[in-house]
């Protein structure tokens, strides 16, 4: 019990330390301090760290079991694969002072929950497509990226394997729909949250004068439904061939 209350301990420090450096890098950011900037993002990531550290106990916790090598392993490596589909394979759209943009990160984080299951795949997303933002003209989003990846990929994740139990034998056809239908899931709510919490984000917190926050949140709502058609479309497809070839070499996690 004393080991479970440690391990809150921890994550809810890492939450602390993430944003207090995300608080840094906002001010640093405006205040065009780029020394300061890259402190404080180091502070950012630190905190991220921990909290991470602090997850993984939690859930080792309420599995009854150490977390598997190859899990953190393959969190890892979609927390890479959203930072780089969030980074470098997007287009940005231009909206007066600010910005959106087609991006491919959503594609990795729905890849993700699909694959190591809710909890690792929404952290892998969060993680990936925070740092992302914290790394680029984004900054001012990373918070609102966090928690909504986040939000993704634990509904991605619940509908694959606590609905459909996606990890066990099924037919193809079964594998298929299951597929799309826990994408879709996740999508649908990242279609109406994105927009409407951006809304709020940018207009009562960041001071965006709500003209602009509304525009955002219209041209948002346009991006986002695009990006959502995109990521289930492109992670079913790398999902389903992925999937035959991580079971057969014992790669893929039953959940």
């Amino acid at each position: 019990m004393m080991k479970k209350s440690g391990s809150i301990i921890e994550a809810v420090a890492g939450a602390v330390i993430f944003v207090i450096g995300l608080v840094l890098c906002f001010h640093n950011y405006v205040q065009k301090g780029n020394t300061a900037y890259a402190v404080s993002l180091l502070v950012a990531i630190a905190g991220v760290i921990v909290l991470i550290a602090g997850i993984c106990n939690i859930v080792s916790k309420g599995e009854r079991k150490p977390v598997d090598t190859k899990v953190l392993a393959q969190a890892a490596l979609c927390a890479a694969l959203c930072y780089v589909g969030a980074t470098f394979i997007k287009i940005d759209v231009p909206v007066g002072t600010e910005k959106t943009m087609f991006h491919f990160g959503n594609v990795f984080c729905v890849l993700a929950a699909l694959l190591i299951g809710g909890a690792w795949g929404g952290l892998a997303g969060a993680v990936g497509m925070t740092i992302s933002d914290l790394t680029t003209a984004y900054v001012t989003s990373a918070p609102k990226t966090f928690i909504l990846k986040l939000c993704i990929g634990l509904i991605v994740g619940f509908v694959a394997h606590k609905l459909f139990h996606l990890s066990k034998d099924h037919s193809a056809k079964y594998v298929t729909v299951a597929t799309i239908v826990s994408s879709v899931c996740g999508m649908a709510f990242n279609i109406v949250a994105d927009p409407v919490v951006g809304y709020f984000y940018k207009s009562y917190l960041l001071g965006v004068p709500q003209d602009l926050a509304k525009a955002l949140a219209k041209i948002g709502a346009i991006t986002t439904s695009v990006n959502a058609v995109i990521a289930v479309i492109v992670a079913t497809i790398i999902y389903l061939a992925l999937r035959p070839v991580m079971k057969k070499t014992g790669m893929l996690r039953e959940l």
